[in-house]
């Protein structure tokens, strides 16, 4: 049986040792993401990927936040975060310091999250994914600005998945992605 590893001994790094560390060039965009569960949830899988930052657009709510706290656990002061009124003007500015901004959402044109993870896999550029609001998804005039729309595959009844849910899957196949090109130092 196998035994259950103490905090401890999983040697998890502090917050300062965080904030120090290097970072997967991989920013996650919040559009208008209204749970601050779901908020507090992206950023503890944030923390855990290590990736660069969360951006929080719109009606998102901010830290300190007691709700957002609940589910991340801390980790809502251990990744970098930013706020924009606009989530276009979020957009814009990425693209202008080189990120190819990709928005999380079911298109005519959208391609699978498997192929923009090969994709990463082989470029350098910086990336930036947008998740949208929990009903209405990401606003049609981001992803217009947006380089392409990623989709995540489903087989069953459902057309969507939990807003924190699909981050995670986003950020898991991304960050592993970039880890086979680039190696982080504590």
């Amino acid at each position: 049986m196998s035994q259950k590893l103490t905090t401890a001994e999983m040697g998890r790094m502090n917050v300062t040792e965080y904030r120090q560390a290097d970072k997967l060039p991989l920013v996650v965009v919040l559009d208008n993401v209204r749970s601050q569960h779901n908020v507090g949830a992206v950023f503890r899988t944030a923390d855990a990927m290590r990736i660069e930052r969360v951006i929080l657009c719109g009606i998102c709510c901010c830290p300190p936040n007691q709700e957002i706290h609940k589910t991340a656990l801390g980790a809502e002061e251990s990744v970098e975060w930013q706020y924009y009124k606009d989530t276009l003007d979020a957009v814009k500015d990425l693209q202008s310091q080189g990120y190819t901004v990709y928005a999380v959402e079911q298109a005519h044109d959208s391609v699978t999250l498997e192929e923009i993870a090969e994709q990463t896999a082989n470029s350098q550029k910086p990336i930036a994914v947008i998740l949208g609001h929990e009903v209405f998804g990401v606003q049609q005039e981001v992803v217009d600005n947006c380089t392409q729309c990623i989709e995540i595959p489903q087989y069953g009844t459902k057309h969507s998945m939990n807003v924190s849910v699909t981050a995670g899957i986003v950020m898991y196949r991304l960050s592993e992605a970039l880890r086979a090109v680039k190696t982080l130092k504590r």
